[in-house]
């Protein structure tokens, strides 16, 4: 089942938050799950259709999620609402990717903004090469496992901070609040992660 992301507040998924962990790849998974070929993925914004109609429905796409953060009008957003809108076109780019793909659009001197024209070229690429593809539910249910080797079926809270502040690409304390505001369990301080995950992502059908 390939999935995508329910996005939290302040331009997060919950599903984005994982990225920085150190989960094994697929296959470095016993038995790895065959991911769906459906080409319909990230609410149908990956397509079949011939390259030239493919690339008309990106653009149409990218400019109306665009002008949503476009308050003035002028075909600039703050750069800070970047992540926001390329999340919202159903990819999921880790921090530091995030940060590469910024780099790519700001000017030469950073304003602050980020012009769509210098945008729209970056994003068509990365939504034509299916970049930062969602994970699918059963490799991020495989990924917890991992780190509940006792199999109980959940993380505590400590274990969670612990695996959030410790390995792979570190949260920022922000991330962090919120991560547990969703994921945590207020009777049992813990993170029941198979109903996390059911939580987090929408199935494709």
């Amino acid at each position: 089942t390939v999935a995508h992301q329910v996005p939290l507040s302040k331009g997060f998924s919950r599903q984005e938050y994982w990225s920085g962990l150190p989960f094994p790849s697929p296959g470095d998974l016993p038995n790895p799950g065959t991911e769906s070929t459906s080409p319909a993925l990230a609410g149908g914004f990956f397509t079949t259709e011939p390259p030239e109609v493919a690339v008309a429905e990106f653009h149409k796409k990218i400019k109306e999620a665009f002008e949503v953060f476009d308050h003035e009008s002028n075909n600039t957003v703050d750069v800070r609402e970047v992540g926001t809108i390329i999340r919202s076109l159903g990819c999921c780019p880790s921090e530091g990717e995030l940060h590469d793909l910024i780099a790519e659009v700001e000017e030469e001197e950073p304003t602050g903004y980020i012009r769509f024209e210098k945008f729209l070229p970056v994003m068509t690429e990365v939504l034509l090469e299916r970049r930062y593809r969602p994970i699918p539910e059963d490799i991020l249910l495989r990924a917890f496992e991992v780190l509940d080797p006792a199999k109980r079926g959940f993380l505590s809270k400590d274990e969670l901070i612990k695996y959030m502040t410790e390995e792979g690409e570190p949260f920022s304390q922000e991330e962090m609040e919120e991560m547990l505001s969703a994921a945590i369990d207020p009777e049992s301080n813990s993170i029941h992660y198979k109903d996390y995950i059911t939580m987090m992502v929408i199935d494709e059908n």
